[in-house]
């Protein structure tokens, strides 16, 4: 009896174990699914913000057309720097060898001297010189990029590859200036070499701090292993986009003196960059997508050097407006030989930033702004008609690193882990065998949140998400209370819940859950009303000057990233300033094509307060920065700091 009494009893107790194990992993699944459903929540506003800022760059195309059209300079000085917006007149007083060869490399200079052709050890201590956070002199910048362009010019548009049983080959998606990742690649799955081959597939620059290395890095294996090392173009490999999304900053800062040479020696390399690769015929490696009009062999015959830029579409001598006298605009060289067809043009621009999509057929991007969303019978088509079995592209942040989709022939794989923030991604990359199966690996660098939990790694990401949400809405702050108010004719303050979010959806034009963000956004009240003037009281502030009006704010502060491009373009020297007749004739073309209602005498009234030395220029950087947009939680951290 006591035996069974005392088995009876431990197997009472193990089964209240069970029970207890079940309930802490059924709780902890709850918990890790929570946490993950607010990570991705985070990942779908830097999205959602991402595309719109995208949209607004490609917009700025119209814009630059309507620039040419309308923009009367009075020297000649200023025509030529818009007219080398559109056509590549420079003139060079020194052939590019004699340049280089002209740059002093100081004796105080440790980093490492490059000697071409080079060799692997060259890139190991290049590689060792980056871990320890040197910069690579302006000179040896200069003649790698020149050494670099003569091997591009010798390859095709789509370059082909052949998979063998001793070579494996690894595709990496966007790299986005992140060395981190790029070293943590190479930790793992080895530097490249004749039997480790790679294939990048474009967006090696912006928004990472380490945007020239990693360029250098991939430069450098590409000089080394021409053979084994393939580069295809992103559509960050663009001037203009760099203007907006740090590199051509990174470039100015860390070379000063040579940036202006070597972001023009980046300009041209760019254009030489292949578009595309194909595997064995039948794995087509490409940045962004197709459309439904793909066309391979046209994509084969493209001059693709004649493509400056995705914000610079086709133009014609019809289309400069010859009665207001562009006597500088050099008219003769704007012909169908210095420039792509509109057909070309269209191949080349889904190529680069098209994404896939559920929905079956071609529709416009209309969250990027260029390209299209192409869905899995436009993929079956193209695939059917070249006779290819799979497409990889990167071109999307994925939370895991990499996406399968439209039945196994789109795959999408993305290298920048913490794209968005610390926490907010994997990184990923493909290797493929001679059978052409894709093998997936996954990493993430977390050296910032190391150490943490899970749940403070989810909060930091979803803080950096609703920061920028917040920046986003506290710049179009006027057309929210409007739009709110449409919905509040009594003046009561509060609207419904439904209402606001249909409100900041159509201001903000954004395809983000409204219903379930509002809480965060909003002081919500009973009967699912919402205080919608309250939600500004907790959100980011405006740093303006004084003399700035608040609808003027406003308008710069939402226009700050697309006014900073068109005044770098005007800043030939990128010196940061620019003379206040061309600051006052710019203003004017932005207005009117943006249709801006803002006097001109309060634009003139806030650049000469900009103008402190009274010397007739302005430094449109100080200008910008004036407006930049102050998180109150960052503002009070900093006093207690203080």
């Amino acid at each position: 009896m006591g035996c069974n009494s005392s088995i009876q009893y431990e197997d009472r107790k193990s089964e209240k174990g069970m029970k207890a194990a079940v309930l802490i992993q059924n709780w902890y699944r709850c918990y890790k699914a929570r946490l993950e459903l607010r990570r991705l929540q985070a990942m779908n506003i830097f999205e959602s913000i991402e595309y719109a800022d995208e949209q607004d760059q490609l917009q700025l195309a119209n814009f630059f057309s309507f620039m040419l059209e309308n923009y009367t300079p009075n020297n000649k000085e200023t025509s030529e720097s818009l007219s080398q917006l559109f056509i590549n007149t420079r003139k060079r007083k020194l052939d590019p060898e004699t340049f280089i060869r002209n740059i002093n490399v100081p004796d105080t200079y440790y980093g490492p001297r490059l000697k071409f052709p080079l060799t692997f050890s060259d890139v190991i201590l290049l590689i060792d010189a980056f871990k320890e956070n040197q910069i690579l002199h302006a000179r040896y910048v200069l003649q790698l990029l020149q050494e670099v362009k003569k091997v591009l010019q010798q390859l095709p548009n789509i370059v082909p590859v052949s998979s063998t049983v001793s070579k494996e080959l690894t595709v990496c998606g966007d790299i986005h200036g992140k060395l981190d990742d790029l070293f943590l690649i190479f930790y793992k799955n080895g530097l490249p070499s004749g039997n480790n081959r790679y294939i990048f597939n474009g967006d090696f620059v912006d928004r990472g701090q380490n945007s020239m290395e990693v360029l250098m890095v991939l430069f450098s294996f590409l000089l080394v292993y021409p053979n084994d090392v393939y580069l295809n173009r992103g559509n960050h490999e663009d001037y203009l986009m760099n203007m907006r999304y740090g590199f051509t900053k990174e470039i100015m800062q860390k070379y000063k003196e040579h940036g202006g040479k070597i972001l023009r020696s980046l300009e041209d390399v760019y254009t030489w960059l292949p578009i595309g690769t194909i595997i064995d015929e039948k794995i087509l490696v490409i940045h962004g997508g197709i459309s439904e009009n793909t066309d391979l062999n046209i994509l084969k015959q493209i001059k693709r050097n004649k493509m400056k830029s995705v914000l610079m579409p086709p133009i014609t001598c019809s289309r400069i407006d010859l009665k207001h006298g562009h006597h500088d605009l050099p008219l003769s060289s704007i012909s169908a030989i210095d420039q792509l067809s509109k057909i070309e043009w269209d191949q080349m621009v889904n190529i680069l930033w098209s994404d896939p999509r559920s929905k079956k057929g071609c529709h416009p991007n209309t969250s990027r702004g260029g390209g299209c969303y192409f869905g899995p019978d436009v993929t079956n088509n193209i695939l059917t008609k070249f006779a290819l079995k799979m497409i990889i592209r990167s071109h999307e942040c994925k939370p895991e690193g990499y996406d399968v989709c439209h039945d196994g022939k789109i795959v999408t794989v993305f290298s920048a882990s913490n794209y968005y923030e610390e926490g907010s991604n994997r990184g990923a990359y493909i290797k493929l065998s001679q059978d052409n199966i894709p093998r997936f690996f996954q990493y993430q660098s977390n050296h910032l949140t190391q150490g943490k939990t899970l749940h403070e790694r989810v909060d930091i990401v979803e803080s950096a998400a609703f920061k920028i949400l917040g920046e986003r809405m506290i710049s179009q702050k006027s057309s929210l209370i409007k739009a709110f108010q449409k919905y509040d004719p009594n003046n009561t303050g509060k609207i419904s819940v439904s209402d606001w979010a249909k409100a900041a959806e159509e201001v903000l034009e954004l395809s983000l859950p409204w219903l379930s963000l509002c809480p965060r956004l909003v002081k919500v009240i009973e009967n699912g009303y919402v205080l919608y003037k309250m939600g500004f009281k907790d959100m980011p502030i405006v740093k303006a000057p004084q003399v700035a009006k608040s609808g003027m704010v406003e308008t710069l502060v939402r226009y700050r990233s697309d006014l900073k491009i068109i005044f770098n373009i005007i800043d030939k020297d990128q010196s940061g300033l620019i003379s206040m007749e061309e600051f006052r004739a710019m203003w004017k073309l932005f207005s009117s094509h943006y249709n801006i209602d803002i006097e001109d005498a309060y634009v003139d009234q806030l650049a000469n307060s900009m103008d402190l030395n009274k010397d007739g220029s302005i430094d449109f950087n100080e200008f910008l920065t004036a407006f930049d947009v102050v998180h109150r939680l960052d503002r009070n951290s900093i006093k207690s700091q203080n």
